[in-house]
């Protein structure tokens, strides 16, 4: 193993979405995580593929056995950390719980990951991603004039549940090198995505930002902050905010000298959009991707993911290796001393628990 959280064990208690992606996130810095699988589990993407699943084994274990449940409780003796997704009481119930862990091994952090959190009105409630970014606001914020748009389940799942988790299980493993003592991260994807959209409430709250969809500058109303479609059917975005910015913009479509609304006039913009959404229009998204990437134009062509991987600049960057042959998004961030990586392999065959468990028995460090 290398990279920053190399000698970090944590067992992780097979879940969904965002409860993997956050074990893997911890993989991928270094971790050696262990998953723990049902016995006779039918995975539901193909493993060979399974990418949020990279980078770590994973042990079959009954955990309603006494067998198990004796195998489970020996792992989590060795660990540092533990990832759960369950609904709350679920772990508790199995005997599994913070209090019943903390009892064989009270330096261990416990991450736990839900939509709703660990307590509230809606704590045991079944929910999906979509369900948890709604009673944030943030949901409301995203789509056109009509209906919200769900923002695949990448604002919730992902980025206000498994990054939130992450983070805060490496915050409290710093804190237990020096007390001693782990302690609960309850990670809910309701609390995750409401701190991502605390700009948005400064700008509301400061007469910045309306309260309604389509009307604001960074969620797609403004003509200089939108997507284009081209001759080709394919789309540029426009990220032209800053005034030099929208200047050189307005130059390379030939727009420069052009009788135009200010970039700010608001009563102006569907002129405006007008206006561009016909330049745009007279060429394909290549030929505007030639024209305008790498300058202060801010405008990039919208690629498809199959295409993402082939732009020279992700390419250059190593964005998408194929490690084994299937190709993947590189760990995230880059360290330059002890960088992560995207280790897949380990997860397609099981692990034998008996093995783990006496290499676990040693300790990491002298």
């Amino acid at each position: 193993m290398s990279g920053p959280l190399a000698g970090i064990r944590v067992v992780e208690f097979a879940g969904l979405g965002p409860t993997p992606f956050a074990a893997m996130l911890l993989a991928d810095m270094g971790a050696e995580v262990l998953r723990i699988e049902r016995p006779n589990a039918k995975p539901l993407i193909p493993q060979e593929v399974d990418l949020l699943n990279r980078g770590r084994g994973f042990a079959a274990l009954d955990l309603k056995s006494a067998e198990g449940l004796a195998q489970a409780r020996e792992l989590l003796t060795h660990a540092d950390a533990l990832i759960e997704g369950a609904r709350p009481g679920v772990m508790e119930r199995l005997g599994l719980g913070p209090d019943a862990v903390a009892g064989i091994n009270p330096r261990l952090v416990y991450g736990r990951m839900t939509g709703w959190g660990q307590d509230g009105p809606l704590a045991t409630s079944a929910g999906h991603d979509i369900t948890y970014i709604a009673i944030t606001g943030a949901l409301h914020a995203i789509g056109g004039a009509g209906a919200p748009v769900p923002p695949l389940n990448l604002l919730g799942d992902f980025g206000g549940g498994a990054m939130y988790l992450a983070f805060g299980m490496v915050c409290a493993l710093l804190e237990a090198r020096g007390s001693g003592q782990g302690q609960v991260v309850d990670a809910a994807i309701t609390d995750g995505t409401a701190h991502l959209t605390t700009m948005i409430y400064s700008m509301l709250q400061s007469g910045l930002w309306s309260d309604r969809r389509a009307s604001n500058l960074l969620d797609g109303s403004a003509p200089f902050y939108t997507s284009y479609e081209c001759a080709c059917g394919g789309h540029m975005a426009v990220g032209a905010l800053e005034p030099q910015f929208y200047a050189e913009l307005l130059a390379r479509l030939g727009l420069g000298d052009a009788d135009l609304p200010p970039q700010h006039d608001r009563a102006g913009w569907p002129h405006l959009r007008a206006r561009l959404a016909e330049v745009f229009a007279t060429k394909t998204r290549d030929e505007w991707a030639a024209l305008l990437e790498g300058t202060d134009a801010c405008a990039a062509p919208v690629l498809s993911l199959a295409e993402a991987r082939h732009h020279p600049h992700n390419a250059a960057r190593g964005s998408f290796p194929a490690p084994g042959g299937v190709w993947q998004p590189q760990a995230a961030p880059r360290l330059s001393r002890t960088p992560g990586g995207a280790r897949p392999g380990e997860e397609r065959e099981a692990q034998d628990i008996a093995a783990v468990l006496a290499r676990w028995a040693r300790p990491v460090r002298p």
